[in-house]
C-alpha cells in the first residue's frame, strides 16, 4: 500500500523493505500522538453522551401530595 502511495503521489518506487521501514518511522514517530489524540476525542464524545442522558432523563424531585 505505502509502495503504490509512494509510486502514484511522487513517482518513486520503493521496495518492500524501505516500504516497511518507512511506516516503522511513522509509527514510531506518530503512533503515540495519534493514539492519545483519538482517545481524547472518544472521551469528549463520551462525556457529551453522559451529559445528554443527564438532561433527557432527569426527573425532577417534586414532593408527592
Amino acid at each position: 500500500m505505502i509502495q503504490h502511495f509512494v509510486a502514484d503521489e511522487f513517482d518513486q518506487t520503493l521496495s518492500e523493505f524501505q516500504a516497511q521501514h518507512l511506516l516503522d518511522f511513522f509509527v514510531r514517530h506518530l503512533g503515540a500522538p495519534v493514539y492519545n489524540q483519538a482517545v481524547q476525542d472518544v472521551r469528549g464524545f463520551l462525556q457529551d453522551k453522559v451529559s445528554d442522558l443527564d438532561v433527557e432523563f432527569y426527573e425532577p424531585e417534586e414532593p408527592r401530595r
